[in-house]
């Protein structure tokens, strides 16, 4: 049975209350519904119709390059933020970055294009959702400014699926803030993702999920690829750990447990209760060999961020100079974007978004007590910060899973608790928390990491 609340804890007999797998969030929001492959149709098209958004290509002309690209992007956020009732912000970020192998003596001058929609209600819940995607491309001359480099795919796509993010929730109030940001020079050395990291980093600001959108539109079916599922790449140990912070990840074995992996578990419980063209396929690698994404720049300040690919590539297309095949123009262009498979990724993009909004905040300093010896588990934790308007923690799930077990597949709801006993071995099994609103909102996972008290 069941005993009563003792001091705060709650005591949970295994063998009388079996546990159930992880429970699904509910059914989908309709704005999931409202993406439009049309529309990502014409975002495309009019980014390819630049000719080249090569960062370091003329920034003056009024319809080509990289100036005439960051303006209409600018003018997309404005009319997004038309709909806001004032609550959205549209930017450039610009700043200045060093000579190095894929920049001019000299330097260069970069910006950024940022929609930032804040919440109706003040004081605003402080956590900040971010969905990416860069908007300069390249053809087959990492250094060719002047030449097409279309970048229809990579990544006009991730481009537009921030867009269309936008244009659904901009009449939408969330109780967190939402950053569409669409960035430069990442071909060069993922310059801006890097910047706008660092700002964040150093206003401390509260990043709970990176959403990356990169080459996003082809499922490449002549290589095998499925139509039916994006790539979700997260980082199992984080990208800068301290000393400290890795002597503690090697003494839980919790190699598969950081923040960013807990947000693709996330993002993967879209699969169930979506009716969605496009499923998550996680991948437990940071990226993929020889490639990066600007999730990595979140993913070095300390932020939890995960990259959305294709589910496979053809890299002859990527990085390549237009030419002929079969008679027909060949290389990444809008030609070979399948756009309702880019908007099945948008609406991964956009559920992920309301799911982790309309939650609680993730519980804090949840830990498993390992001050002695026993085959049962106590953990303890505090209730997780957001702001006065963060939805409210109705009750916390706790959820297990074998050493050898990539997901969840354990659950048990705790109530209001901050502390419960449950006769399942601490180290026979992995163990987080997570908050729950009484609509059925879930926040993402916490870890349960070892501590005496």
């Amino acid at each position: 049975m069941i005993l009563p609340l003792i001091v705060g804890a709650l005591v949970l007999g295994q063998t009388s209350l079996p546990s159930e797998a992880p429970k699904r969030i509910g059914p989908a929001p309709q704005s999931v519904l409202d993406v439009s492959p049309t529309r990502l149709k014409s975002t495309v098209e009019s980014l390819v119709a630049f000719g080249t958004r090569h960062t370091l290509s003329d920034a003056t002309s009024p319809t080509r390059g990289i100036g005439a690209a960051r303006n209409w992007i600018k003018s997309e956020f404005e009319k997004c933020a038309d709909k806001s009732n004032g609550r959205m912000a549209v930017s450039f970020e610009e700043f200045d970055v060093p000579e190095g192998r894929r920049i001019p003596k000299g330097g260069a001058h970069l910006v950024n294009v940022m929609a930032v929609l804040m919440p109706k209600d003040a004081p605003a819940d402080d956590r900040r959702i971010y969905i990416v995607g860069h908007y300069d491309s390249r053809n087959g001359g990492e250094n060719d400014i002047t030449a097409d480099a279309p970048g229809a795919n990579d990544d006009a796509s991730g481009t537009a699926a921030v867009l269309e993010a936008a244009r659904v929730l901009a009449g939408q109030s969330l109780p967190c803030t939402i950053v569409f940001l669409a960035v430069a020079g990442e071909e060069q050395g993922l310059y801006g993702s890097q910047y706008r990291a660092s700002q964040a980093a150093a206003a401390h600001e509260h990043i709970v999920a990176v959403l990356n959108n990169d080459i996003v539109g082809d499922p490449a079916l002549e290589t095998g690829g499925r139509a039916t599922d994006v790539r979700v790449f997260s980082e199992g140990i984080p990208r800068n750990p301290s000393a400290e912070k890795l002597a503690e990840i090697r003494a839980a074995s919790a190699e598969s447990d950081s923040s960013s992996r807990q947000l693709a578990r996330f993002v993967d419980e879209t699969r169930d209760p979506l009716v969605l063209t496009v499923k998550p396929r996680l991948i437990f690698r940071p990226d993929r060999f020889l490639r990066g994404g600007d999730h990595s720049s979140f993913n070095e300040a300390g932020f939890p961020a995960v990259r959305f690919t294709s589910s496979s590539e053809v890299y002859a297309r990527q990085h390549a100079n237009i030419s002929e095949k079969d008679g027909k123009p060949y290389g990444d262009l809008p030609s070979f974007v399948n756009f309702n498979y880019l908007a099945g990724v948008t609406q991964i993009n956009i559920a992920t978004i309301l799911r982790i909004a309309l939650a609680p905040p993730s519980p804090e300093n949840v830990r498993i007590i390992t001050a002695e010896l026993g085959n049962s588990t106590t953990l303890r934790w505090s209730e997780g910060s957001g702001g006065a308007i963060a939805p409210k923690t109705d009750h916390f799930e706790l959820v297990w899973r074998a050493t050898t077990d990539a997901n969840w597949t354990h659950s048990r709801d705790v109530g209001k608790a901050t502390e419960v006993v449950i006769d399942t071995s601490k180290d026979d099994h992995f163990f987080g928390l997570r908050a729950v609103a009484a609509d059925g909102h879930k926040s993402i996972v916490s870890f349960a990491w070892q501590a005496k008290k």
